[in-house]
């Protein structure tokens, strides 16, 4: 399994979310490449990025950071967050971009997700943020009617390099990853599945692990920012 430490850029500054909602970030690092650095130095192998104010706004916001974190950081990076045209997913990919993450467009406009996974194998991974099971867009500010498991099995033919499951509710919580809908989802399509929400201890790094599912990597920011987890250790454990 992959570490991916997670910056999520609001307004030029790297901050965490408390479940999704942009009123209640809490700013960790002023410098997003100095924090990216950081993860690189403790030994990361991908860096895990989200241009948050770009899901809102539905275009790119944060782009000057992230070009920053690409031109200063040699370890491959994911991006996503207003990433919804073929345009914009060819351009970051041309800036050294390792993997775009397209969320509320694998709702809107699915045809796009398979053209892109056409045009650039292995680097576009589809973002499914749910709570309770249904995805939510645009921030997850949008609820849809969508089932996070039927949205994934609808990819299974495209080519996408992963699938990125984020339990909103769990997202910045510290309470825990959710399991069992993550190895759940895992285990009903191919497509590599990445978790994301709420991991915030090497025991659930563990439970990610072991939860019967071959996950393919664990997202985490909070925990790594607040000293909850240790990157090294974690590194470590994951590669055991």
């Amino acid at each position: 399994m992959i570490l991916y430490p997670a910056i999520d850029l609001k307004d030029g500054q790297a901050v965490r979310l408390y479940k999704g909602e942009m009123e209640k970030a809490t700013v960790f690092n002023e410098d997003p490449a100095a924090q990216a650095m950081d993860f690189v130095a403790a030994g990361c192998e991908w860096l895990h990025l989200v241009d948050l104010n770009g899901a809102f706004a539905g275009t790119p916001v944060n782009a000057a950071p992230v070009e920053e974190i690409l031109k200063r950081c040699k370890v491959p990076a994911q991006l996503g967050g207003g990433i919804r045209d073929m345009k914009t997913i060819g351009t970051w990919l041309d800036r050294g971009l390792a993997r775009v993450i397209l969320g509320t467009v694998a709702v809107e406009d699915p045809d796009l997700v398979r053209e892109a996974a056409r045009a650039f194998p292995g680097q576009v991974a589809v973002g499914i943020d749910a709570r309770s099971g249904m995805v939510a867009t645009k921030g997850w500010a949008e609820e849809t009617g969508v089932n996070a498991t039927d949205l994934a099995k609808s990819f299974e033919d495209a080519g996408v390099a992963a699938i990125i499951y984020t339990d909103i509710n769990r997202d910045g919580a510290m309470q825990g990853p959710n399991v069992a809908e993550t190895a759940a989802l895992a285990n009903a399509v191919s497509i590599p599945v990445i978790a994301s929400g709420g991991v915030s201890s090497l025991d659930d790094l563990r439970a990610l692990k072991t939860c019967g599912a071959p996950l393919d990597g664990a997202i985490s920011g909070r925990a790594l920012y607040d000293g909850a987890i240790d990157l090294g250790e974690a590194l470590a454990l994951l590669r055991d």
